[in-house]
């Protein structure tokens, strides 16, 4: 509930900002200012790093959640609200990824073109778990093919925006496309490799479904879709007798989700003889250091790629598809 008022109070405050602003209909009048950079505001990093290719040197990025950031739990600020009202194009993920905060970006649409990437995948793609109360996922961004699906959202916003460059923003599109593709062919490769019995991922929430559709791997997460719920010790204990009953390797943390639960489910399974290792960090609502390989999104699914094919069985290079995974 403390959440909740917090977020619904931002929502007013921006809601009353914003209709001060301007009319409804300017949002359709907005033109590019040709002396500088189109000001894009992005939530994710994920979503900020299409906009980034897509947009190259004609955008200004500006993302709000940084890296370890659990966009479940943020908490926006005034600061938030000011560069959302600064800026000339807002890009967010969607499908309930940032909470209420989503309902307050397109009440921001009311004075600029504000667009949730993930409005172009078609919804028969989208998973929709059993204790999701009527919400899809909306970790989509860990299967590439789906997260592709979402280029040409941004595409499409920028071309309408700046027509003037609609050439250039198709060219860049495409060219990140075609990295998306190598890299997904890379993730099929290598997850192949990975034996029969050892195909179970099991981390921190559920984060990976999409990741487990797209590369046939069972997926377990000792939290729910969000990790505003906590894992109870019912939960904890019956991962424990699967990873047992299974022989499960490896377990894994997530960048921008505390260790604890994973750390009770190997020292659960040690109490019973039976060692599991963390096979790493993957990361899952969040990308890694800015600046940084893993701070890209080619980088990220990169590494959780790679970690995970490795920490499984699997065979993949110690530096994954680029050569560039941190040591």
């Amino acid at each position: 509930m403390k959440i909740d008022r917090a977020v619904g109070s931002w929502m007013l405050l921006i809601a009353l900002i914003v209709g001060c602003q301007r009319s409804p209909e300017s949002a359709t009048q907005t033109q590019r200012d040709p002396s500088r950079p189109i000001r894009v505001l992005t939530t994710t990093g994920m979503v900020a790093d299409l906009a980034r290719n897509v947009g190259d040197d004609q955008v200004e990025v500006v993302q709000l959640l940084g890296p370890g950031t659990d966009p479940h739990l943020y908490k926006p600020t005034r600061d938030d609200v000011q560069s959302i009202l600064g800026a000339d194009v807002v890009f967010y993920s969607g499908l309930m990824l940032e909470g209420k905060m989503g309902d307050t970006l397109v009440r921001a649409g009311r004075s600029k073109p504000v667009w949730a990437v993930t409005e172009a995948i078609d919804e028969s793609y989208l998973l929709e778990p059993e204790d999701a109360q009527g919400h899809f996922d909306p970790h989509v961004w860990n299967d590439i093919q789906a997260w592709s699906q979402c280029i040409e959202v941004v595409r499409k916003a920028l071309a309408d925006f700046d027509p003037d460059h609609a050439d250039d923003y198709q060219a860049n599109a495409a060219k990140y496309q075609q990295q998306l593709n190598e890299l997904h062919a890379y993730g099929l490769r290598s997850m192949q490799t990975i034996p029969a019995e050892n195909r179970i991922l099991v981390t921190s929430h559920d984060a990976f479904n999409y990741f487990g559709r797209a590369y046939d791997l069972q997926v377990l997460g000792v939290q729910g879709l969000s990790t505003e719920s906590e894992a109870g010790l019912q939960r904890i204990n019956g991962l424990v007798d699967l990873l047992i009953d299974k022989k499960v390797r490896a377990v894994f943390v997530e960048s921008s989700v505390p260790r604890k639960n994973i750390e009770a489910l190997v020292n659960g399974a040690a109490s019973r003889g039976q060692e599991v290792k963390i096979g790493g960090e993957l990361f899952s609502d969040a990308m890694g250091t800015a600046g940084s390989y893993e701070g890209t999104y080619v980088g990220m699914m990169d590494h959780n790629i790679t970690r995970v094919v490795r920490a499984l069985g699997g065979e993949a290079p110690e530096r994954g598809l680029n050569d560039k995974l941190s040591e």
